[in-house]
């Protein structure tokens, strides 16, 4: 059964945000799994703010993975559900970074912006297919995101962690 039929949704302009979304959910799921390494493995100082800063980050992540398979069902499309499919398509790569300091707030930054940028191309193709609730959970992530965005630019700013 098509659900874009009952949703009143072009069929051919919602499968470009499909794909778009299953790159998406391709990049969080990586995303997840740094943060979950950061997490488990951040050493120095900051230890006890960091570690609990990234168990945050990583259960956001894990709630906005779910969103995004859901989006994906919604719209007729079948969510990837393997990892070793998400690491051949996904822009992030996997780290297996230890991090001291600032230094993994940096990645989580720059993972940001890739995961942003994506974002904002969701929500052309969304906006094109007439797809106001993608839409609006594409706006919703970009809200939260770059909220992130400006206190890890502080504190970077704040622990002189910027360039390191």
């Amino acid at each position: 059964m098509r659900t874009t039929n009952y949703l009143s949704l072009d069929e051919k302009k919602v499968s470009h945000v499909v794909v778009a979304l299953n790159q998406l959910l391709a990049d969080y799921q990586v995303f997840y799994a740094n943060l979950r390494g950061l997490h488990w493995n951040v050493k120095g100082k900051g230890f006890f703010q960091l570690h609990a800063k990234y168990e945050g980050y990583y259960n956001d992540a894990a709630e906005k993975v779910d969103e995004i398979a859901e989006r994906i069902l919604q719209l007729g499309g079948t969510p990837e559900n393997r990892f070793s499919e998400y690491l051949k398509v996904a822009t992030l790569k996997e780290d297996g970074f230890t991090p001291a300091g600032g230094d993994g707030m940096r990645r989580v930054l720059d993972s940001l912006a890739v995961l942003i940028k994506q974002e904002r191309h969701i929500v052309e193709l969304a906006s094109e297919a007439e797809d106001e609730v993608t839409v609006g959970l594409m706006d919703d992530f970009l809200a939260g995101q770059e909220k992130n965005v400006w206190m890890i630019s502080a504190f970077l700013e704040e622990c002189s962690c910027a360039h390191q």
